[in-house]
């Protein structure tokens, strides 16, 4: 049975901290960082880096960077395409870090499993904020960004508290997500195209 419990926690850490990058990843290792160093939170041999002072304040210092850019429309959407290069690599150590020392094929199944997943969990976010953005009120933009923020620490929370709960709700998310993002991309197409033609830079077809 504890073994049962710790795979458990074990799975739900894993696709928790990959998850959680995706959104808002200073955000996600700021919480594993000072839930560690606290003792309120007890991280596997791989992530115990968080809890060293420099990475918690380099973290803390790119949360306060990030919390301001990413309620700034039109600035976030640029910040996410940025970010995308960082969030991804850093959604598969996440994960291959929170399986704990095993076998190298476990991590690197669970850093490819992490990678996916915070790949999911960024596109979702960022194709929301870009659709966000065509609203000129920065209302919306500000609601979206503090519940991303919200949702991080939720999510971390349950994973850590609730994992079989989490593991559900993963998993209703990227059902969710399989449904959604083809329609999601396809109206980022037709609104990049839009842009494009209000700059003269794509032709319009007829009866546009």
């Amino acid at each position: 049975m504890e073994s049962y419990e710790a795979l458990l926690a074990t799975l739900a850490l894993t696709m928790g901290a990959s998850w959680a990058s995706g959104v808002n990843l200073y955000a996600a290792l700021l919480v594993l960082g000072l839930g560690g160093v606290s003792g309120n939170i007890d991280l596997p041999q791989g992530l115990e880096v968080l809890e060293n002072p420099l990475v918690i304040g380099a973290a803390g210092l790119m949360y306060v960077v990030e919390f301001v850019v990413d309620k700034t429309p039109g600035v976030d959407s640029g910040w996410d395409a940025i970010s995308t290069f960082i969030r991804l690599p850093a959604g598969a150590m996440l994960a291959a870090g929170a399986v704990g020392d095993v076998t190298p094929a476990l991590e690197i199944a669970a850093g490819i499993m992490g990678g996916g997943l915070a790949a999911t969990s960024h596109a979702t976010k960022a194709g929301t904020r870009l659709l966000i953005n065509t609203s000129p009120e920065p209302v919306t933009n500000w609601t979206a960004s503090i519940s991303e923020d919200l949702l991080v620490l939720g999510g971390l929370w349950t994973a850590l508290n609730h994992p079989g709960v989490f593991i559900i709700l993963m998993v209703l998310f990227i059902i969710l997500a399989i449904l959604i993002l083809p329609k999601l991309w396809r109206l980022i197409k037709l609104l990049l195209r839009k842009i494009g033609q209000f700059f003269g830079l794509v032709e319009r077809r007829e009866g546009e």
